[in-house]
């Protein structure tokens, strides 16, 4: 059965655990699938792309709501600046 992998670099487990730095420099920002028995177990991401990842998923998330949101009735009241 073929698996795809998702990341043009890959590392076994053991050469992981050999030097984890110098695999992590060597792929330059870019992401490493983490081989098991040759198949991916994990993938390995700089932060600053796992924290884009987090802050789009929210951006979803936000979204969903909103479009959810737009669909009920407020009851909104009307409330001049001045009575503010």
């Amino acid at each position: 059965m073929l698996t795809k992998i998702h990341a043009n670099l890959s590392v076994s487990i053991s050469e992981l655990k050999r030097n984890p730095q110098a695999i992590i420099d060597d792929a330059h920002g870019e992401a490493i699938a983490l081989l098991n028995r040759n198949k991916p177990t994990a993938y390995i991401i700089p932060a600053e792309t796992y924290e884009m990842l987090m802050e789009m998923t929210e951006d979803l998330e936000l979204a969903g709501i909103i479009e959810q949101r737009k669909g009920e009735k407020a009851d909104a009241v009307e409330v001049s600046l001045d009575d503010l």
